[in-house]
């Protein structure tokens, strides 16, 4: 079998070229595309982006600042794609230009610099993330950081914006190999940590630990597991994805029979795809296929799954909204999951956030890369949340809850955002064994 799991760039643009001939134009997509309601500029919409892709990769279109700049501006939230009658498969062909432009003609060292901070500086390794952030962190915090920011000129902005939506962090604990199950054992999962989200959403991993082995389940933590790869495919880093892809079916290949639960709804997206990435080599497909196929939401399991008798969640008597990600909405198709979780708490009245259907804006390192509509997206979202009466914002993907919690930040608004799985672990409270069975001593230095 062929160990390396990308395909040649002509396979890749020949595909992506196909792919995008089943777009009939036909304008469909235009109500539902962010950026083209933002701009009402159809270099900012779906067809108008496929249009230039197609013009672009056959030698028909130059390559041009202005050009490019369409492509870099769609946030992938794929909201066009759940409408089309035509089945485009939209986040493909986006991803896949990326990739193939990337490879002609990379960008400029500034747009490169951020670029490799958001989909490989940060994620390559968890021990160099931590420092990064606690450094970062220290920085934002430090009574020179306006005059370093005066002397960095252009740069200052960018790193300000970086540093914002640093949340505080957890205590630095190994993660162990196996957490057994308390009480009667009812099952087995594997568990993918990711790599943001290890660092700066421990909480809602730690929950989900805590939660799902006192609900009878065993959780294994494969070692080797690393990030999913989709910062790095929508940045057209595809080559770097695909070595991430190969790397995480090794790690779960040895936990063949069990489900992937996954915390971070950005990251069971891409999972869940692996077996339709346009880069991977064909002998791959089915062991990308074995995987994508056994990854669940961690609200869709817990809601799913029987619990134990007289483990019931303390009532909660307020409102919560509901913010549903793009990648748990548009490609998992299950944004039920939260809402089902927590009708377990009782008294907690849940409403969805008015405008769910559009993004917020975070789209992973979009948020650093186009901050200019990033926030103006986001702004509708805060603007939507003051409308509801909730006390909380709930949502199920870390880009998505940093971005939020930064804006609420911004506006002097003291909002918690939390993934449902910390607020169901918050209600069940501390159980008999809570510190020495759901975290137990680690087995190894983890992944």
């Amino acid at each position: 079998m062929n160990d390396q799991p990308r395909r040649s760039a002509a396979e890749g643009v020949s595909e992506i070229l196909a792919a995008a001939d089943l777009c009939v134009k036909c304008g469909l997509c235009l109500p539902h595309c962010p950026t083209y309601l933002e701009t009402r500029d159809e270099g900012e919409s779906p067809r108008g982006r496929i249009a230039l892709i197609q013009g672009l990769l056959t030698g028909q279109l130059p390559r041009t600042r202005r050009g490019t700049a369409h492509l870099d501006r769609c946030l992938v939230c794929r909201a066009c794609q759940v409408v089309c009658p035509a089945g485009v498969p939209y986040g493909r062909i986006i991803d896949g230009a990326r990739a193939e432009l990337q490879r002609q003609r990379p960008h400029g060292p500034l747009r490169r610099g951020l670029r490799w901070l958001a989909a490989e500086g940060f994620v390559r390794d968890p021990w160099w993330l931590r420092r990064a952030v606690r450094l970062l962190r220290g920085y934002r915090d430090s009574a020179l950081a306006r005059r370093i920011q005066a002397a960095l000129g252009p740069l200052s902005p960018r790193l300000r914006r970086l540093t914002g939506f640093l949340p505080p962090l957890l205590p630095a604990r190994a993660w162990a190999t196996v957490y057994r199950a308390q009480g009667e054992p009812r099952g087995e999962v594997a568990l993918f940590l990711g790599c943001v989200a290890r660092e700066l959403d421990r909480a809602t991993l730690e929950a989900s630990l805590r939660v799902l082995t006192r609900l009878g389940y065993t959780v294994y933590v494969p070692r080797g597991q690393v990030c999913c790869g989709a910062m790095h495919l929508h940045e057209g880093a595809e080559a770097e994805a695909l070595a991430r892809v190969a790397r995480n079916i090794r790690a779960f290949e040895a936990f063949r029979a069990l489900p992937i639960v996954v915390t971070a709804s950005g990251c069971g997206a891409t999972l869940a795809e692996y077996d339709r990435l346009s880069g991977l080599h064909s002998e791959w497909l089915q062991r990308a296929r074995e995987l994508a196929r056994r990854v669940v939401d961690v609200n869709d399991f817990l809601a799913g799954v029987a619990w134990p008798k007289g483990l019931l969640p303390a009532a909660l008597p307020i409102r919560v909204a509901v913010h549903e990600p793009c990648s748990l909405r548009n490609v998992l198709a299950r944004p039920q999951g939260p809402y089902r979780l927590l009708e377990r708490i009782p008294g907690l009245e849940v409403v969805p956030l008015p405008g769910n259907e559009r993004c917020c804006g975070s789209a992973g390192a979009y948020m650093l890369t186009q901050p200019e509509m990033a926030d103006r997206l986001r702004d509708t979202k805060l603007e939507a949340f003051s409308t509801t009466g909730a006390r909380l914002l709930v949502t199920a993907n870390i880009g998505c809850a940093l971005h939020l919690a930064a804006g609420f930040t911004a506006l002097g608004t003291p909002v918690e955002v939390v993934h449902p799985v910390i607020l169901v672990d918050r209600q069940l409270g501390p159980s008999a064994d809570h510190d020495a069975q759901p975290l137990v001593a680690p087995a190894s230095t983890g992944p």
